[in-house]
C-alpha cells in the first residue's frame, strides 16, 4: 500500500533561479521536471525516499507576486547539529545570507533565509516533538 506523500505548490517568475536555490543552496534533489505541460513548465524538488517534496511551476505569460508577506515559512527541523551547520554552509557558498525572522522563535535555534521569491525557509536546529 503507498504511503502519503505531501506536496507543496506553488508558482513563480524564474523556474530555474528557484530551482538552484533549492537544490545548490538547499542541497535538494530535483526529482522531477515538466515542459510545457498545458502551458506550465515546472521543477519538483525534495529529499530522494522522503514523503514530502515542493512543487515550483511557470504559467507561460503569466506573472505572479512576492511572498505576501515574511511570516509565509517554509521550516526545516535539522536536529543534528552537523547537518544543520552543512545546510548553513551551503546556502552561505551559494551566496545566501540569514535574515531576521519576523517571529523572534525562530532566531532562538534557527536562521531564516528568504527564497529568491520572497518565501522564508527556516533552518531549525532542534527536533520537532509534540
Amino acid at each position: 500500500m503507498p504511503s502519503p506523500v505531501l506536496r507543496v505548490a506553488r508558482p513563480t517568475n524564474d523556474l530555474q533561479r528557484l530551482a538552484d536555490f533549492y537544490t545548490r543552496g538547499l542541497g535538494f534533489d530535483v526529482l522531477a521536471h515538466f515542459e510545457d505541460h498545458a502551458g506550465f513548465d515546472g521543477v519538483i524538488v525534495g529529499r530522494r525516499g522522503f514523503p514530502w517534496h515542493l512543487e515550483f511551476t511557470h504559467q507561460h505569460g503569466v506573472t505572479v507576486d512576492r511572498a505576501p508577506t515574511t511570516e509565509h515559512l517554509l521550516v526545516l527541523y535539522l536536529p543534528e547539529p552537523d547537518e544543520w551547520r552543512a545546510a548553513l554552509d551551503r546556502l552561505a557558498a551559494f551566496g545566501v545570507t540569514p535574515c531576521e525572522s519576523e517571529n523572534p522563535y525562530w532566531d532562538r535555534q534557527g536562521e531564516t533565509f528568504e527564497d529568491p521569491d520572497g518565501y522564508r525557509i527556516v533552518l531549525q536546529n532542534t527536533a520537532w516533538e509534540r
